[in-house]
């Protein structure tokens, strides 16, 4: 696999950590290595491909803007717990996505070099005007509102 201008394989791996708190003790999971592709695979790691794909570049932007911009690693969950990562992104609406179904995602902070090669995607392929569709409030009941015509009637 290799490193294009849409996509950049890496070697992801996690590491199983116990957490005591209080008298209870509980598994969670962490990245252990996440190097790309170009440099020596790391013992247990997944080659796994960060891929980017033009109608997500809204949410790339978004994404960069923040104060500490994210990838979100996607994982699958083994019948034994054991998590297996199987997808890199950069959008947070697919991490959202995958955990509304109960779907393991990871949050690990974005490596500088990462976040300009996305910027220089964004750059080439333009940028997609960002804004929040809001609908203003309609009263169906009296047929008030921004969808009713002028008698009253909604549209």
């Amino acid at each position: 696999m290799q490193h294009t201008d849409k996509i950049w394989p890496m070697y992801v791996s996690l590491k199983k950590v116990q957490v005591q708190t209080g008298r209870w003790s509980s598994v969670r999971w962490e990245l252990e290595h996440m190097v790309p592709a170009t440099q020596p695979k790391p013992e247990n790691a997944v080659l796994i491909p960060l891929e980017l794909y033009k109608d997500q570049r809204g949410s790339y932007r978004i994404n960069l803007d923040m104060e500490n911009p994210t990838l979100f690693i996607v994982c699958d969950e083994l019948s034994d717990g054991t998590w297996v990562p199987a997808m890199i992104s950069a959008d947070q609406h697919v991490s959202a996505g995958c955990l509304e179904s109960d779907t393991p995602v990871l949050n690990v902070a974005m490596p500088g070099a990462v976040a300009c090669w996305i910027e220089a995607f964004i750059t080439r392929h333009g940028e997609v005007e960002i804004s929040a569709h809001r609908r203003k409030h309609v009263n169906r009941r009296k047929n008030e509102g921004p969808s009713a015509d002028h008698l009253g009637n909604m549209r």
